[in-house]
């Protein structure tokens, strides 16, 4: 079986298209999903990779944005208006004299320094910024150290005479601080809007990538369907249509073999069982044939025995019973008047001519099992047993044999068939019974499973183990005619009507003293004997 199978790959590997020279694929089912799954988690790695470099770059556009642009041009404003503030407490001061007019100006010192400070921290990776704040501030301590502060520090209660004499190179050192803080927030705007444009391009990178990302695996999933249907559940259908053509009875169809390596192996394995199936089927038509041709010699044999049964119970019998009548006529008319060794002789012929008449009839009994008494009903074994009982009455009475029976159960089989079974049995037991006492005879019963189990026991001369088997076997005799007589043929019918009902029948060894028969039938009915 093993070559063929080897043939079968072989033809497999020859008979495959694209298989290159008539060699498999290098590649089995795993080591294609194997690849498949690595590429796409490759191409997976790689598009989580873009993606994260964009949400970063996002990341990064929002944080400038709204950590350190916004922030900055805020601090800017606030630093432009302590400026302002400053200006006004001083330039108040001046002409009025009043000291509540510096409060806006010292305010304004303490809110310029946050300010500066806060947009210094926010500018510390923006040197342009720097700069700027560095001019703005240059310009505010030039403004304040020639005007503000000797303004300041002038007496109160009277307009301060320097604030006159010195208000245009005041107003001047201001007009280049504001023109210093303008070009700061120029610059921090532009900061602001290219930090915008920034998001907003990271944000439409975003949009883009996350798109590609899920077209990418929309069409991984596609290749994987694809994959799968060309190269795993497309072989597997045409194998299994190819098969189920096989079932139905096409044995000349063969298996394509297609798809990977080890789908090839597998179509090449199932041609092999196709080609294994078909010829076992040849061979079984063969054997069939064969078989038809001896059945019917089979039935061409009974038939010829059929015939010599018949010639056995009408022709045969015939001359016997004439042979047998005119020995006892002999016996009868000359029996005394001839010598000994006459009378001996007339006695042999009549006895061989009873024994002739018996063997026939019984043999045509053995013959007629399952041939003739063959009809199935419903038998009960209690009323059978008491018919076999009531034609052995004379040999049990003059045997002085006591009979003890169990409730028997009703079984399915043939009665004629059945009571030739008891009665066998129960003339065994009285015909090999013991000198020493009288012969006792128990018929028993239990439930076995789906069958029924019968004893027939008896206290009589019993069985040798060695020869439990042998006493079933036709013509089989243990002791001489002139000690029992008989056929050998009765326990040889209790087989063939036992196993005919689909039981079995054997010796029970262990049984002693006397002989322990037991037999099996099939149970149909109730558990417990009816």
């Amino acid at each position: 079986m093993a070559v063929e199978t080897a043939g079968a790959r072989s033809g497999a590997e020859e008979a495959a298209p694209g298989g290159g020279a008539g060699r498999l694929p290098a590649w089995t089912t795993r080591q294609w999903l194997r690849a498949g799954v690595a590429a796409a988690l490759a191409v997976l790695a790689l598009l989580g990779t873009l993606g994260a470099w964009t949400l970063a770059r996002m990341t990064t556009a929002i944080g400038q944005l709204a950590d350190t642009g916004s922030p900055a041009l805020v601090a800017s404003v606030r630093l432009e208006t302590a400026l302002v503030d400053q200006e006004t407490g001083i330039r108040g001061y001046g002409l009025s004299g009043r000291r509540e007019f510096l409060q806006p100006y010292t305010r304004g010192l303490a809110e310029e320094e946050a300010a500066a400070a806060r947009l210094r921290s926010l500018a510390g990776g923006d040197a342009r910024a720097r700069a700027d704040l560095d001019a703005v501030l240059s310009r505010a301590g030039r403004w304040q150290e020639g005007f503000a502060r000797p303004v300041a520090s002038a007496p109160a209660g009277a307009p301060v005479a320097l604030a006159s004499e010195r208000a245009e190179a005041g107003r001047a050192a201001f007009d280049a601080v504001r023109r210093a803080s303008a070009d700061l927030q120029r610059h921090l705007r532009d900061e602001q809007a290219r930090a915008r444009a920034d998001l907003d391009h990271a944000l439409a990178v975003r949009d883009w990538t996350f798109s590609a990302i899920a077209a990418v695996v929309l069409l991984l999933a596609v290749l994987a369907f694809e994959g799968l249907r060309r190269g795993v559940t497309g072989p597997l259908e045409r194998v299994s249509a190819d098969a189920r053509q096989v079932a139905e009875g096409r044995f000349d169809r063969p298996i394509t073999p297609t798809g990977p390596a080890d789908l090839r192996l597998l179509a090449a394995d199932v041609e092999a069982m196709r080609r294994r199936l078909a010829d076992e089927l040849s061979s079984a038509e063969e054997a069939g044939r064969a078989l038809d041709a001896q059945a019917a010699e089979l039935r061409r044999s009974n038939t010829e025995l059929e015939q010599f049964a018949y010639v056995a119970s009408h022709d045969l019998q015939e001359p016997l019973r004439k042979v047998a009548s005119f020995c006892q006529l002999l016996q009868r008319r000359y029996g005394g008047r001839l010598d000994e060794r006459a009378d001996q002789y007339i006695g042999f012929a009549v006895d061989g001519a009873n024994r002739m008449q018996t063997l026939i009839s019984e043999l045509l009994a053995f013959s007629r099992v399952g041939r003739v008494h063959q009809e199935r009903a419903a038998v009960d074994l209690g009323a059978v047993l008491a018919a076999a009982l009531d034609d052995l009455g004379v040999a049990l009475e003059e045997s002085g044999a006591e009979v003890g029976a169990e409730a028997l159960p009703v079984v399915t089989g043939d009665a004629t068939q059945l009571g030739m079974l008891w009665q066998n049995l129960l003339s065994n037991a009285v015909k090999f019974r013991s000198p020493e006492r009288p012969p006792r005879i128990r018929v028993g019963v239990e439930r076995d499973g789906g069958m029924w189990r019968f004893s027939v026991t008896d206290n009589g001369i019993g069985i040798e183990p060695e020869y439990a088997e042998k006493v079933f076997v036709i013509f089989q005799r243990l002791h001489t005619r002139d000690a029992y007589p008989g056929t050998g043929i009765g326990l040889a019918l209790c087989r063939k009507v036992v196993e005919f009902h689909g039981g079995t029948i054997g010796v029970d060894t262990a049984h002693a003293p006397g002989t322990r028969v037991v037999f099996t039938l099939p149970a149909d009915g109730p558990p417990d004997p009816g």
